[in-house]
């Protein structure tokens, strides 16, 4: 479905969402910010302490664990969205925009197979 589904689509389905329950008086971006960073910690809170590999295989394996994983990714997601509705900020524009300016931070001679911080790119 991410391939036949927008942004805006979302966008529209969040606002729809938020209208029908009165809850536009509570978005404001200090809040929408604040709870999209809580919803990061609970989606962080399924990988803490736990090996890569066997994530990466219960991911794999387990329905129950990767529909959980899911639903916390997409609160997440959910409260950007609102974010993005309440203060006009246009995802895509400001999506390519960072991508254009990555490009520049990490050019691929420098970065290509590294992970060391950018700045150490810039020398």
């Amino acid at each position: 479905m991410d391939d036949k589904t927008t942004i805006q689509e979302l966008k529209d389905i969040l606002q729809k969402f938020r209208n029908e329950r009165d809850w536009a008086q509570f978005h404001n971006p200090k809040d929408l910010a604040l709870a999209a960073s809580v919803e990061m910690g609970e989606f962080l809170e399924k990988f803490l302490w736990k090996d890569k590999e066997k994530v990466i295989k219960k991911l794999e394996e387990d329905q129950e664990y990767r529909k959980e994983v899911g639903d916390e990714l997409v609160d997440v997601i959910i409260y950007c969205l609102q974010f993005a509705n309440t203060t006009g900020i246009d995802i895509s524009e400001a999506f390519f925009g960072k991508m254009k300016e990555n490009a520049k931070k990490y050019p691929v001679e420098k970065a290509k197979g590294k992970a060391d911080k950018y700045s150490s790119y810039q020398h």
